[in-house]
């Protein structure tokens, strides 16, 4: 069962909370992915390990969940586990989620290349040439809290896709996303939103490049298919 296997992928309704729960504590990581038919996502995505224990949690926004759909690695050590997704929403945007614990990325291979540490409040950006489909993005601290916003934006200021994250030991429970980024002019920007003392580090690389990309298109502020 991989990801999109219909046995782990759910519909959740606008203002709807689905779960997905894991008793076993093999189950070191799982991988979330959440899609739309074109609609724009808005979505909270939190583990919850044991009563009133959220060790990792998200905010998830896309503009469009049919180009950009979402994906992200949660590590889940010392089960049980259970994955929550809440689609905040209006009730006619649904999205379509998939949790599962099976052929899930390591990002082991992120890690050997070049990283950037990034103190608390500030930021850094990342631009990508066209022919890069897809971007990596791997966070981690030494074992303080991670406290992360993500964000694919495609010309000035133009927001794609947004990922507020938390989590409470960024050693212990690293996080690893692949963005999708169509079209040209992608930028990936890392801000640190906590406090000057917590740094973290951070690994954005290219994952998937089209060979056969042309270098002529043009940014109008949006998507290339309107």
């Amino acid at each position: 069962a991989g990801l999109w296997d219909e046995r782990t992928t759910l519909l959740v309704q606008g203002n709807t909370l689905k779960t997905w729960s894991y008793a076993s504590v093999k189950v070191e990581r799982v991988q979330v992915a959440l899609k739309t038919e074109g609609r724009p996502m808005d979505a909270d995505i939190e583990l919850w390990q044991g009563p009133d224990n959220t060790p990792c949690k998200m905010r998830v926004y896309v503009e469009n969940g049919a180009i950009r759909p979402f994906s992200a690695v949660v590590e889940t050590p010392r089960g049980p586990n259970t994955i929550a997704v809440r689609n905040i929403g209006q009730i006619e945007f649904p999205l379509t989620a998939c949790v599962t614990a099976e052929d899930v990325p390591i990002p082991a291979d992120v890690e050997r290349e070049a990283s950037m540490i990034i103190q608390g409040g500030a930021l850094r950006t990342y631009p990508f040439d066209p022919a890069v489909n897809t971007v990596r993005v791997l966070l981690k601290t030494d074992g303080r809290p991670l406290n992360a916003r993500i964000e694919l934006l495609q010309g000035p200021n133009n927001n794609k896709q947004v990922v507020e994250l938390y989590t409470e030991d960024g050693f212990d429970r690293p996080f690893f996303m692949e963005i999708e980024t169509p079209g040209s002019g992608n930028v990936v920007r890392i801000v640190n939103t906590a406090p000057v003392e917590f740094p973290l580090t951070s690994w954005v690389e290219p994952g998937e490049i089209d060979i056969n990309a042309s270098n002529t298109d043009v940014v109008l502020g949006g998507d290339r298919d309107w």
